[in-house]
């Protein structure tokens, strides 16, 4: 199902019962993860919390914990990879489609894309993830880095 989110995800950026309380909070731990594994330059963090005060990214799927897909230009992007994050209370995001709406978001998968190829083939990946409930689901329950490579392949 998942196969390419599972790729493009790097293990070592994937955070499990994040206790971050906003959504620059958690932006700035994932950007920190892949910073640290050498996928984005110090720019990134900035870039991407600037870019989700203009071009909100939450994705309303109409649950207790909707999700949300910051990215930002790939000038601050060394190399493609996502870091995703799992929060244990959801933090507000506003709504891609209607900015004004502020949504609970619980599932931050965070884009590192340099390439508009690579850019589609993660949309595609994380789409085909977050469209899925019983995968976001489980993706909540998962407590391990196993768990999450069960659920997304």
């Amino acid at each position: 199902m998942s196969d390419g989110l599972m790729q493009l995800l790097d293990p070592d950026a994937i955070v499990l019962g994040s206790d971050a309380s906003t959504n620059e909070e958690i932006i700035r731990i994932l950007a920190g993860r892949l910073e640290t594994l050498g996928y984005v330059k110090s720019s990134y963090a900035d870039a991407v919390v600037r870019r989700e005060l203009t071009i909100p990214t939450g994705l309303p799927l109409e649950r207790s914990d909707n999700v949300a897909v910051p990215h930002t230009d790939p000038e601050h992007v060394l190399k493609p990879g996502i870091a995703m994050g799992i929060l244990k209370q959801p933090v507000t995001f506003a709504n891609m489609e209607d900015p004004d709406e502020m949504l609970p978001v619980g599932f931050v998968f965070l884009l590192a894309i340099n390439d508009k190829d690579k850019q589609i083939e993660a949309l595609q990946a994380v789409m085909a993830t977050i469209q899925n409930p019983q995968a976001l689901d489980d993706l909540r329950a998962a407590r391990t880095l196993e768990d999450v490579r069960a659920v997304l392949g």
